[in-house]
Order: C-alpha cells, then structure tokens, then sequence
C-alpha cells in the first residue's frame, strides 16, 4: 500500500517536519511518484517503527543514519549492523541494570520514610 506523507504521519504519530528531517538526514528514502510527491510504503512503515525503537532506546541519530546507511547497502553489512544491534543492547542492558540500582536505593528509602513515619505516629499516642 503507498500513503502520501499526511497518510503516514499519522500512521506513524510523527510530524511531517519529523519525516522530512528523517529524510534529510538519510534514515529514510521514500519513493517519489510522477508528481514528485514522497509515496511511502508498509516497507517505510516497518523501518520507520524500527527507528523510533532505536530512538526511544536511546541510540542517537547519528549512530542511527550510520545503520540507515549500511542497510542501504544490503547484505554485505549484515554482520556490521548486527554488532551495532549487539553494542547497543549492551549500552541498554547496563542502563537497565543502573536504573534498577536506583530504583532499590529509592525503595530503602522509601522504605526508611514509611517506619519512620510508623515510628514518629506510634510514639505521639
């Protein structure tokens, strides 16, 4: 199926200032029909929620323009942006593991308020 650039914004929940940036910056190339006007695909559909994934993960757009390019490139990339994947699952599995860290030292201290406030109660009756 193709939709036009309002289509896909909305399917996308992104602006069309977002898509055009995108564009610019080599993340994405959609097709052009015979007017010149971008037409994209359930293919762009598929790619574009990869790279809000990637994005929302944390991986910057520059990193993210150097994967557009090797897929671009096709097949004989495929180990380079699998080792990307795999680096930037670590840099979220050590990001994981730190904001659990902070979540337990937030729950002793939560933890610590709610005796204390036991405390503070229990000794006023």
């Amino acid at each position: 199926m193709e939709y036009s650039i309002g289509e896909f914004s909305k399917l996308t929940n992104l602006g069309i200032h977002t898509l055009r940036y995108y564009e610019h910056e080599g993340l994405i190339t959609p097709e052009r029909n015979a007017s010149n006007r971008r037409c994209y695909s359930d293919k762009d559909l598929t790619w574009i929620e990869f790279i809000k994934r990637l994005k929302d993960t944390g991986m910057p757009i520059k990193e993210i323009r150097r994967y557009a390019e090797l897929r671009a490139t096709g097949d004989p990339t495929l180990s380079e942006r699998m080792e990307m994947l795999v680096q930037h699952r670590q840099a979220l599995n050590d990001q994981i593991s730190q904001l659990q860290e902070h979540k337990t030292k937030l729950d002793e201290k939560i933890e610590f308020y709610r005796k204390e406030i036991e405390r503070v109660n229990n000794t006023n009756l």
